[in-house]
C-alpha cells in the first residue's frame, strides 16, 4: 500500500516516463483511449507515449522501468482503436452540440483542421492521417460520427490508422533502445524532440491557412457558418 500510494502521488499524466513508471502498459491503454475517444483527452502525450513505451521495452530488465513489447504494442492498439470508436459513438449520439465549445478554443482550432482534412482528403485518407497529428486525432473521430461517416468505413479506416499509428511509433522506439545502450538517460530531449516533430504538421497546417487566407472580407461568404460542424452535409 506505502508503495502503490507512492506512485499514484509521484504520477504526472503530462510525463510519459512517469506514466509508463506508474501504470506500466495499462497506462499506455488508459492514455490512448482517452485521448482517441473522449474529447478531454486531447492533452495527453499519445505520440512520445507510444515512443517513450517502445524505448523502455528495448531496455534491461534489471532497469528501473522495463516494459514487456508485446503488452505495450497490443496495449496501445487496444486503446487507440476502442477509443476511436467510442468516440464516433459519441459524435453520432450527440452531434455538433458536442464539438461546438466556443469557451474552448483549442478545441475549437483541432475541430476546424479536422473538417478541413475531412473535406480536402476525403474520410478514408483524413481518418488515417489524423491519427499522426496531436489534438486532430481527438476530435476527428467524433467529427466523423457527427456529419455521418458510414460506420463500416470508419471501422476500416481507423484500424488501419490506428494500427499504423501505435505498431509504427512504438516499435520504432524500441528498435532505437536496442540500438543505442541505456538510451533511458536520454528520455527528456528524445521526449521534446518527438512532441516538436509531432507538431510539424499542425505548423504546416497553420502556414498554409495564412497563406491561403484571402486578403480581405469576401461577401460572397457572409451567409457561412463560422462553426465548422454547422456548414458540414457531411461526406457522402
Amino acid at each position: 500500500m506505502p508503495s502503490l500510494a507512492a506512485a499514484s502521488l509521484a504520477l504526472n499524466p503530462l510525463d510519459p516516463h512517469s506514466l509508463l513508471a506508474a501504470l506500466g502498459a495499462f497506462g499506455v491503454f488508459l492514455v490512448l483511449f482517452a485521448e482517441t475517444g473522449l474529447l478531454i483527452g486531447f492533452f495527453l502525450p499519445g505520440d512520445s507515449l507510444l515512443f517513450t513505451g517502445g524505448l523502455l521495452c528495448a531496455t534491461n530488465a534489471d532497469r528501473a522501468v522495463h516494459l514487456s513489447l508485446p503488452a505495450v504494442l497490443v496495449a496501445a492498439a487496444a486503446g487507440a482503436l476502442s477509443g476511436a470508436q467510442v468516440g464516433y459513438g459519441i459524435g453520432r449520439k450527440a452531434g455538433p452540440a458536442l464539438l461546438d465549445r466556443p469557451d474552448r478554443p483549442r478545441l475549437q482550432e483541432a475541430v476546424g483542421r479536422a473538417d478541413r482534412a475531412l473535406r480536402r482528403y476525403g474520410p478514408g485518407k483524413a481518418i488515417v492521417l489524423a491519427r499522426f497529428i496531436p489534438f486532430v486525432r481527438t476530435v476527428l473521430n467524433p467529427l466523423a460520427g457527427t456529419v455521418g461517416v458510414p460506420v463500416r468505413r470508419f471501422s476500416l479506416w481507423q484500424v488501419v490508422g490506428g494500427l499504423a499509428w501505435t505498431l509504427g511509433i512504438t516499435l520504432a522506439g524500441y528498435a532505437l533502445g536496442s540500438r543505442i545502450p541505456s538510451i533511458d538517460r536520454y528520455l527528456l530531449p528524445i521526449i521534446a524532440a518527438i512532441v516538436v516533430v509531432s507538431l510539424l504538421p499542425i505548423l504546416a497546417e497553420v502556414r498554409r491557412s495564412r497563406r491561403d487566407r484571402p486578403p480581405g472580407p469576401d461577401p460572397r461568404h457572409d451567409a457561412t457558418p463560422a462553426n465548422p460542424i454547422a456548414s458540414q452535409d457531411g461526406p457522402q
